[in-house]
Parts: C-alpha cells; sequence; structure tokens
C-alpha cells in the first residue's frame, strides 16, 4: 500500500488513495499547500518519525491503526 501526506491549511492528512498528480490532490482539497508521495507505510514512518519526533499517538501506531481501516484519509495527530 502506498499513501500521500497531504498538508492543508488546516490539517496533515494520509490518504490511501491513487492520484496521478499532486494536481488532482490540489483540486480535491481546496486548501491544499503541498503533498509528499507516493510512498511505502514503511517511508511515511521514517519520515514522520524523522520531522515530527513529538508525534503522538507514535507514526507507528497512527499507521497501523490507518492501515487497517477502512478509510481512505486520515488526519494525524500531534496531541
Amino acid at each position: 500500500m502506498n499513501l500521500h501526506i497531504i498538508y492543508t491549511e488546516s490539517a496533515m492528512l494520509l490518504s490511501k488513495k491513487r492520484y496521478e498528480s499532486w494536481l488532482e490532490i490540489q483540486h480535491e482539497y481546496p486548501d491544499y499547500k503541498a503533498s509528499l508521495g507516493p510512498w511505502s507505510i514503511e517511508e511515511v514512518e521514517e519520515y514522520l518519525k524523522e520531522e515530527y519526533s513529538k508525534i503522538h499517538p507514535s507514526a507507528s501506531e497512527q499507521l497501523r491503526g490507518f492501515a487497517k481501516s477502512h478509510d481512505t484519509v486520515h488526519i494525524i495527530s500531534f496531541s
């Protein structure tokens, strides 16, 4: 499974959805700022651990839960 990290004005999201380009993501999210991917779960986990060391629940926990869910989008929690 490959994921996109999507930055918007209001949130940081993970998406399981397949996109051909970042332009598709931009059209889907009106407050789009940037995106990364598609990356493997391992690559996303490594990135989140390096860039957001104080993320809570941990990157691993959030990714495991999202991978098991039927949801296509997950809002990354930092609390």
